[in-house]
């Protein structure tokens, strides 16, 4: 199964996201999603899990959770928007990681990719920056792999330079 994440999209779908999610059985996306019509554009034809962030409205927000916990491929997961990472997680998302001990935490916020191995919690932590067009960062990205004999791996990274 190949899965396809991003985060902190802003409201911006990036041209190329159709078409690097296309092999895609679900889409993860880890908060600020922006605006109902992205969530409905990624939601199309793909099983999108989402979670809200903080600058999601209600309409957003009466569609997702603060954070979602599911099982793909025999896999725990466990998504929320700001999560910070190992090991240097915020309390929620340390009390949220020691309640359901995910094999994969994935986060957004920070608007920096970052694949970590967590030794100490025993997970892949996922963070796959911005999408988006606004904020801080330099770069948009986000990512896809697959889920093979219960393991995450051939993760690919979309990464384009942000035009100013």
């Amino acid at each position: 199964m190949k899965i396809g994440v991003l985060s902190d999209t802003h409201g911006y779908l990036h041209p190329q996201i159709d078409s690097f999610f296309s092999p895609c059985s679900q889409i993860w996306h880890a908060g600020d999603i922006g605006s109902i019509d992205i969530y409905q554009s990624l939601s199309e034809g793909k099983s999108l899990k989402a979670v809200y962030g903080n600058i999601d409205g209600n309409d957003i927000r009466l569609k997702t959770a603060e954070y979602l916990c599911f099982e793909v491929e025999h896999l725990k997961v466990l998504m929320i928007h700001i999560g910070g990472y190992p090991p240097k997680y915020n309390s929620r998302s340390l009390q949220l990681i020691e309640a359901y001990k995910p094999d994969i935490f994935v986060c957004g916020h920070s608007h920096i990719l970052k694949v970590k191995y967590d030794e100490r919690h025993r997970l892949l932590a996922i963070n796959p920056g911005a999408a988006g067009r606004y904020g801080f960062h330099r770069a948009i990205t986000f990512l896809r792999f697959d889920i093979l004999n219960g393991q995450p791996c051939n993760l690919e990274v979309f990464h384009e330079e942000k035009s100013v």
